[in-house]
């Protein structure tokens, strides 16, 4: 008949769910549909699906061996040259829970129904997903590069109050003067300065409805660009496009949309017509991304 998996885990002294969270962490078992189904690598090693009081399960042999496959794991997290956010924090002076809040801020990992997971971003900075075989709550760990990354070291200092500097040799996409050109003088009710009376009637949009918000904030990424508005809370983009009769603006607005593009932000557009509308389109627009403004 064989032993269940609860039977299995209180002969290891451990928690059912670490010993599911093993098995899975191996190929031995898979979720589908909310229960655990048996792989074939699983029945390779003598597992077979059993009924019992309560609908079926899955049997292990009696001798089966779980250690081996719980101190491998241990062995292979020891070995490997791969950080965790306690070993980023330990670099940067932080706590672990604040590496995990500056790597989320960048959109490089999200938060799971526990832990965390790391997003595409995360993926092509060399992010790699690991569970816990002890809870099985996800984590991410990442190469020892990470540590030198200019867009997180430029986080890290912006978090301890430091300035930004800009390294000369960024493609800077937004160096065509634009920034120069129009002044930020328009103040906001919550008294950030921007440079249209469109961007200030966005602005206080935004903060009417407590949806809080980022002017100009840079893009996470190795070109130098900036929003025009940002949004934690589903990090999502705005920009406002304005000046379409001119040349070198729609040079510009056309880089920074290939921009977004190339990197998956989450992008709202808006257009003078749609910003003179804004309580018509600019709630319908950000429920597409789970911001609700009502």
């Amino acid at each position: 008949m064989g032993i269940s998996t609860t039977i299995l885990a209180k002969n290891n002294l451990l928690q059912p769910k670490q010993v599911f969270a093993i098995l899975e962490s191996q190929g031995l078992i898979t979720k589908e549909n909310d229960s655990w189904a048996l792989t074939n690598k699983g029945s390779e090693l003598g597992a077979v699906v059993s009924n019992g009081r309560y609908g079926q399960y899955i049997a292990w042999p009696d001798d089966f061996d779980l250690s081996q496959f719980s101190n491998n794991e241990s062995k292979e997290s020891a070995d490997d040259n791969l950080l965790n956010s306690t070993a980023i924090g330990k670099h940067f002076g932080f706590s672990a829970n604040k590496v995990n809040s500056i790597l989320s801020e960048l959109g490089w990992i999200k938060k799971g129904v526990k832990g965390w997971i790391a997003t595409d971003q995360g993926l092509k900075h060399g992010a790699v997903n690991n569970k816990s075989y002890q809870s099985g709550v996800p984590f991410t760990k990442w190469p020892e590069s990470i540590l030198e990354s200019p867009i997180l070291k430029s986080t890290v200092s912006s978090f301890l109050g430091n300035s930004e500097d800009t390294n000369p040799e960024e493609k800077q996409v937004d160096d065509i003067g634009f920034r120069e050109k129009f002044e930020a003088k328009h103040r906001t009710t919550d008294g950030h300065y921007v440079r249209s009376k469109a961007e200030m009637l966005i602005d206080n949009f935004l903060y009417m409805m407590e949806i809080p918000h980022a002017y100009e904030r840079r893009l996470p990424i190795e070109e130098e660009v900036y929003s025009d508005f940002y949004i934690p809370t589903g990090k999502v983009y705005i920009e406002y496009w304005g000046y379409e009769n001119e040349p070198r603006y729609l040079a510009r607005k056309k880089a920074k949309q290939e921009i977004y593009a190339k990197y998956g932000f989450n992008l709202i557009e808006l257009t003078e017509k749609e910003v003179q509308n804004l309580d018509d389109h600019l709630p319908r627009l950000l429920l597409d991304f789970g911001i609700q403004t009502y």
